[in-house]
């Protein structure tokens, strides 16, 4: 354990956009991401929106993985690692909200396991793995996220009564706190800043996001000293743990590893997620 001074890195983004249907998340994710890589070739979307991603092929050529049902976290997460393998430097997922809400989904594996509270330790570590992959991918990421008409019960008097509460994500609660900027679409497509890191535009006025807006964010992800590694797909490392299909593999391989794994960090974090992705894999099973 060592303290040391705080230094600015350069960054991989990761990106949210939430808005209600028809608030240009799909539109405004390619153009910030022909910003951030500047060549649309190198821009992967996961279409998960029966097809919306090719409504805008006009813009450039930028690929496109269609994901359909059942849309399980590790589903989620093979199109995540495609991507990365043929070298996106940007992955648009559009969108998140089926990996919570759609069929095959969070909500209904949880049904489906019984519906009970405690069946959640079983489907948590699949959507923890999911939000892993994400994280600490080797590409900027750019999610994009449903909002829907939240409601609440409201007690008057003797009476409970149901009232509109405001706009609600729909995926799992807190998942704007994982990224690094957060932006809200309304129905004219101006975007503001409900959580922002780089302080590019919280507290700014509303805003039409743009390839410029996907430039500014290069730029401060370029601020820093050289990026911190990221062992990447098709690298040594990288393949030998995704090799491992069972725990006890894992532990074979991190023993014969040890000395090495134990001082550095970025092997610990990559066996962390693979071990996440395993017991996703096997509660999958149960």
């Amino acid at each position: 354990m060592q303290l040391r001074k705080a230094t600015r890195k350069k960054a991989k983004i990761r990106l949210g956009l939430s808005a209600v249907s028809g608030g240009g998340k799909t539109y405004s994710s390619i153009l910030i991401a022909k910003g951030l890589c500047g060549d649309l070739s190198k821009v992967a979307i996961i279409d998960t929106e029966n097809g919306s991603a090719d409504l805008y092929a006009h813009l450039g050529d930028y690929n496109v993985l269609p994901l359909t049902a059942p849309f399980t976290p590790e589903r989620y997460i093979e199109a995540i690692r495609s991507c990365e393998a043929a070298g996106m430097e940007v992955i648009i997922i559009d969108s998140i909200s089926h990996e919570w809400d759609g069929k095959g989904g969070c909500l209904e594996i949880v049904e489906q396991l019984g519906g009970k509270y405690q069946d959640w330790a079983k489907v948590t570590p699949r959507h923890q793995a999911f939000l892993e992959a994400i994280l600490h991918s080797s590409s900027h990421v750019i999610t994009t996220v449903r909002r829907k008409q939240d409601y609440e019960m409201v007690k008057d008097g003797n009476r409970i009564k149901i009232e509109k509460g405001g706009l609600k994500e729909i995926t799992r609660e807190g998942f704007e706190y994982e990224l690094t900027i957060n932006l809200e679409l309304d129905t004219n497509h101006n975007a503001t800043a409900s959580k922002d890191r780089t302080n590019l535009f919280m507290g700014k006025p509303a805003f039409v996001p743009s390839e410029k807006t996907g430039e500014i964010v290069a730029q401060w992800c370029e601020q820093g000293e050289e990026q911190f590694n990221v062992i990447k797909p098709g690298s040594d490392w990288y393949q030998k743990v995704d090799t491992c299909g069972s725990h006890k593999e894992l532990v074979e391989l991190y023993q014969k590893n040890k000395p090495e794994v134990d001082t550095n960090p970025l092997l610990q974090q990559l066996i962390a997620n693979r071990r996440n992705q395993l017991n996703g894999k096997t509660l999958s099973a149960a």
